[in-house]
Order: structure tokens, then sequence, then C-alpha cells
């Protein structure tokens, strides 16, 4: 659920847009809203996990996630969907910091390592249909089963963990780190929401440069509060070690570049090309399909070769990707994303497992779910911020083109007259966020290359 919830949304988002009326921007919150939630609370939830209990606090995660998703199939307006979102959100956030715990656990040995695996293998598979998924149920059914089709899927998990699942707990690394929840929170929410309303309130309002400011000083806050907690949420000093800042740096990148522009592919397939939810799955199954079959091999070979390749190879793939995708016009046809969507589905691949052992394997073994939060909440920071950033640029570009029209040809809403004009003006658009995307992802390769070092690990898992 939690994965498919990450994926399987944007194919429905031109059918919530037509049902609910949404702006653009209210269709960027829909996948930020859950993104930033979850990204401000894994590691809070892993607190309160080692403290009152991890069973417990995945029971209450499976319920607040339900809930939510209840909340979303009947969600009357575009903001309610959205609050709804950012609940489903808080729920996740309380089933990541606790999944791998609990398996860990339960099971020991060689049964561990099965038990990861299949866990692994799920994630994956849940990545890799998701889009056809969504496109088959917003189809047939209608966008709001994409949401309601969790509330018996969580009934029977709930179930399942209450009757089943042992409670474990670890008080002595317990705590809440309340300030550092505030200030990372709120740090990120301006930050998020200056981005995305930055076209609408102008660059220079009051609003906008106040929350640009607040998120910096909130942010810093957030570091000198981490710095002094005797129970950090996340320790600043981990940072020193090169290897464990090139794994959140990569996280961020892979997330900000790969998974961000999936909103706007969205956009273009259904909008632009026309085609239907379900035929929007199928033409994102290069990547997600190949993002799954890459994914294990990538993760032996992470035994033997330098993870640093791994990783930062991975992400200059996706760069590339982004190279050849750029050059779009309106007469292109779907097939001409297919060089970048294969390489996309590549870079994907290589970088998830080893980037994952990275995140547990360069923190002291105390650390390894500091370090593997840590990891998540950098994903999460970087589909949302990515998300804001491309929206951002996309529709100044939609608006410098179109004048007021260009608001409405972000989310598909143009008068007729206005058609081809807006499709030109799409392209042009979905081109610049190309550009944007081959930037992150190129950084984020030569800065894992830079930092990711073999003597950082704490374990021996791979050579880097």
């Amino acid at each position: 659920m939690l994965l498919l919830d990450v994926t399987i949304v944007n194919v429905a988002l031109p059918d919530i847009q037509s049902d609910l009326g949404s702006s653009f921007s209210q269709l960027q919150w829909v996948i930020d809203a859950y993104a930033l939630a979850l990204a401000a609370l894994v590691l809070t939830a892993g607190s309160l996990a080692d403290l009152y209990g991890r069973r417990l606090l995945f029971a209450g995660g499976v319920l607040v996630f339900t809930g939510g998703s209840l909340l979303c199939g009947i969600a009357p307006t575009a903001t309610t969907l959205v609050l709804a979102r950012g609940l489903q959100g808080v729920g996740g956030a309380m089933m990541f910091a606790t999944s791998l715990a609990l398996l860990a656990h339960e099971f020991h040995g060689r049964e561990r390592g099965t038990a990861f695996g299949i866990w692994g293998a799920t994630t994956g598979g849940a990545v890799a249909i998701g889009p056809l998924v969504g496109g088959l149920v917003t189809e047939t059914l209608g966008w709001r089963w994409i949401f309601l089709l969790n509330v018996p899927i969580g009934v029977a998990a709930l179930a399942v963990t209450l009757l089943r699942v042992g409670e474990s707990r670890d008080p002595e690394h317990g705590g809440v780190d309340l300030p550092g929840v505030l200030t990372f929170t709120g740090g990120l929410f301006l930050l998020v929401f200056g981005l995305v309303r930055g076209n609408s309130s102008g660059w220079g309002s009051p609003e906008i440069v106040g929350c640009l400011a607040g998120s910096a000083v909130l942010l810093v806050a957030f570091v000198v509060v981490e710095l002094r907690s005797r129970r950090p949420m996340l320790d600043p000093r981990l940072f020193r070690r090169p290897a464990f800042a090139g794994a959140q740096i990569a996280a961020f990148a892979l997330s900000a570049s790969a998974f961000a522009i999936f909103l706007y592919f969205t956009l273009y397939l259904q909008n632009v090309l026309g085609y239907s939810p379900l035929q929007t799955g199928l033409r994102f199954l290069p990547i997600t399909l190949l993002s799954f079959v890459v994914a294990p091999i990538s993760g032996k070979m992470s035994a033997h070769a330098p993870v640093k390749l791994l990783i930062g190879g991975g992400l200059a793939v996706c760069a590339i990707a982004f190279v050849l995708l750029h050059g779009l016009t309106v007469s292109s046809g779907w097939t001409a994303l297919l060089p970048g969507f294969v390489l996309l589905g590549i870079g994907i691949g290589l970088v998830n497992p080893p980037l994952a052992s990275t995140a547990v394997g360069v923190v002291p073994p105390q650390s390894t779910g500091m370090g593997s939060g840590a990891n998540t909440t950098f994903r999460q920071v970087g589909i949302a911020t990515g998300i804001a950033l491309m929206g951002a640029v996309f529709e100044h570009h939609l608006t410098s083109e179109l004048g007021r029209a260009g608001r409405g040809a972000a989310s598909g809403v143009v008068p007729p007259a206005l058609r081809e004009q807006a499709d030109a003006a799409f392209v042009g658009g979905l081109n610049q966020l190309f550009v944007i995307g081959a930037v992150i992802a190129a950084a984020g390769a030569v800065l894992s290359f830079a930092l990711i070092r073999s003597r950082d690990f704490y374990r021996r898992r791979a050579r880097g």
C-alpha cells in the first residue's frame, strides 16, 4: 500500500483534477502532502516505536493510513483530498519506521534474509505495477477506488498485526525530539509552500519571501537543536562521515529528478498525447519493470563492485536519460520518450539496492535505524521539493507563453482555441524540466563518486 500510493496516484491526477476542479498547485500538493508528512515524521516514529513498542506503532500506522485512505476516497474537494493525503503520510511514516524492525525481531539467521528478500520484492513489485494498477482502477472503477481499495487491505493487515506479530521495544534509545520535529517540519513546509505558491503570489511578494526566509531560519535552527539534543532525531555529526552525506545526497538527487518528473510525464501523456489512464500506465512499464529487474542484479553486484560505482553510475545513467528525453516537439509521439524511459528504469534499479545498504553501513551499528530513517527522509524531501521546484519552473514557462491561460494549461484546462499553442508551451516547459532533471542527477552522480568511500563503512558490505 505504501509504495503503491507513491506511484499509483500519478496516473489518476488528470481525472482528480477534472472531477474536483483542482488547480495545478493543488495537484502538486496531492503528491507533496504525502511525501512531506512521511519525510517529517519517519524518524520521530522510529523513536516512538523504540519507546512504546514497534508493533503498537505499526498497528497505529496501519489504522491512520487506512483512515486517511477512506477520507481520500470520499473527499468532496481538492483541499480535503490534500489534507487526507497528509494523514496517509503520517500513517505511512509510522509503518515505514517500524516494518523492517518488526521483521528483524521475528526472524533470525537465514530466515531473516528470506524475510527481507520477500519484503524487498514486495516493495519493488509495488513500484513496478503502481502506474498500471492506477490506470486500470481509474479507468474501470474511478480514481476514488485507488484509495478505497486500501481499506479492506488495511483492515486485514491490522488484524494480522494484532494477532500474529510480537511486540518489541528499546526504551534506552527512545524519546521524542519535539523541538527537532517542529523545526524540521516547519522548515520543510515553508520551503515547499513557497516554491508551489511562488508564481501565483509573486516571487518578490512578502508572502513568498517570508516563507523562504522562515524556511531557512527553521532549518538552521533544526541543525542547532539536533547538535544540542541528548537524543537527536537526526544527529548532524553523522554527516562528518563523507559516505553518509553522499548517501543522503544520492537519495535526494534520485527522488528530486527521476521520481519528481513522474507527475509531468503523466500530464504530458494524458493531456497532450490524449492517452487514457490505463494506456498511460502501460507506457510507464519500461521504467518500472526495468527498475524491478535491474535492482536484484545491482544488489548482487554490490557484493563485488564498489558501491559508489553503482550509485554514482546509476545517477549518471539517469542524467543521460534526461538528455535523451530533451528535444520533444509537438509532433513527437510517445515512442520519443522510450530511450529515456529505458535508461531511467536502469538507472533507478542500479541505485536503490546499494543505496539502501550504504545508508545503514556507514553509521554505527546502534544507529542503523537513524541511518535508514534519514535515507527515507531525504528520498521524500527530494520528491516534495523536486515536484515543487519543477512546478515553479513549469508554471512560469506556461504563464509567460500563454498569459493567464498558462496556469490552466499546466493541468490541461485550456480553451479549445488555445489547444495547439498550449501543447507547444507544455512541451517547451517539459524540455526545461528535463534540463533540471539532468543537472540534479549529474550533480548527485559526481558527489556520490567523490563522497562514498570504502573506509567509511562500519561493516564490510561492499568495496567502495
